[in-house]
């Protein structure tokens, strides 16, 4: 009997979970939480087959331990925490406007954001990848694309993610009234409905589609607003996160990041070898539809299951040394946008993204080094990375 304790609230789990995480692996792979009454898994197998399997691990009572603990009614449109058949209505629809072409057209404008906020900093001997352009460069992204007038894209950030914050150590105060709620956005489409323009707001508005009950309609006002909230959401945070770990594991790998910056063909890999070594969401929740057994034990209908991304992207049974940084890495799948038909919808802009932020900071600066005593992480334990990363360049 292992005596291993994961504790998602833990700070000093939440710091550095690794540890934890390849204990899991090999004492508890499924793993029994008493004191949050979760149940988790933690091998790549076993967290890949699961996302897989939405009969038994169900999305629709929300994707985060405290949201399917409290049993919120979900508001239609929530399609990251839906099922089939609904989940494939909203999911067809937004795939129609997430579409390669729209964002593989995204590139010059990136580059531009990424201009604007990095070349003011030239010369000054540091910056901040959150606050300079992990917090700025998403957020201007999704607010393009729905046709958010700059003006308001802090405000609207800001908000989106208060919803998703915890307070150290604390897990998430969750009601039903402030959960998802898309009425910062009520003003936006009221304009874009009688002004409508080529962003993904005008041709949500105008999407029609067939819904569950075979009715062909638009989005409701009460969908349209929940399904851009959840853009808003998705879009900022996770991205954000991505770009703040890029600039702490490069900082630790310097001469990995020199490669980089001789070859930017390695850039792409790179990435892809960031989002598995620090996913921006560590773990995810899933109801158990049904009972179900893992390594002998059965885990009863009802239950809560966290699928331990961080830790099955580092599971040595699927990525040889999965705990050693390796831009050269062959990855194949690794599981940070998830799996099956919860697959991240944005994961080709989070990686444009990604790759373009990586690709101009290093235009710029090729050499920096954290400053520790002045870098923060993020207290929420919904998804994890940094609050403010500066770093001192020569």
């Amino acid at each position: 009997m292992s005596d291993v304790q994961y504790d998602p609230y833990d700070i000093e789990i939440h710091h550095d979970p690794y540890p934890v995480f390849a204990r899991l692996r090999d004492e508890a792979p499924l793993y029994y939480n008493a004191e949050y009454d979760f149940y988790a898994l933690s091998r790549f197998a076993d967290v890949d087959a699961a996302l897989v399997d939405w009969g038994t691990y169900s999305s629709a009572r929300g994707g985060i331990l405290e949201l399917i603990r409290a049993g919120i009614e979900m508001p239609p449109g929530v399609f990251i925490f839906e099922d089939p058949p609904i989940h494939s209505m909203h999911r067809g629809l937004l795939s129609r406007v997430f579409t390669p072409r729209r964002m593989n057209a995204l590139e010059p404008k990136l580059r531009e954001l990424c201009a604007r906020s990095l070349d003011p900093l030239v010369g000054t001997g540091r910056f901040d990848f959150v606050t300079d352009l992990g917090a700025q460069m998403p957020m201007r992204t999704i607010g393009m694309l729905l046709g958010i007038p700059e003006s308001d894209q802090e405000a609207v950030r800001d908000k989106v993610d208060q919803d998703l914050r915890t307070e150290a150590g604390q897990p998430m105060v969750i009601s039903q009234d402030s959960f998802i709620d898309g009425s910062i956005f009520e003003e936006y489409i009221d304009w874009r409905a009688q002004n409508p323009s080529d962003d993904l707001m005008t041709e949500l508005l105008v999407a029609e589609f067939t819904d569950e009950t075979g009715t062909t309609r638009c989005l409701s006002r009460d969908e349209l607003l929940t399904i851009v909230n959840v853009i808003a959401g998705a879009g900022n945070e996770t991205t954000t996160r991505l770009i703040g770990w890029a600039g702490k594991v490069l900082a630790d790998h310097p001469d990995q990041r020199r490669e980089l910056v001789a070859d930017r063909s390695l850039i792409p890999n790179a990435i892809e070898e960031l989002l598995r070594y620090e996913p921006p969401a560590p773990h995810v929740g899933r109801y158990v539809a049904r009972d179900v057994e893992h390594h002998g034990t059965t885990v009863p209908e009802g239950s809560v299951m966290l699928l331990l991304v961080g830790s099955a992207n580092r599971d040595d049974r699927r990525f040889p040394d999965g705990d050693r940084f390796d831009i050269h890495r062959t990855i194949g799948q690794h599981l940070t946008f998830g799996y099956g038909i919860h697959f991240c919808l944005g994961a080709a802009l989070a990686r444009l993204e990604g790759r373009i932020a990586l690709d101009e900071v290093l235009n710029r600066f090729p050499e920096w080094a954290v400053d520790a005593a002045a870098a923060r992480l993020s207290s929420t334990s919904t998804v994890r990375g940094w609050e403010t990363l500066p770093v001192v360049t020569p």
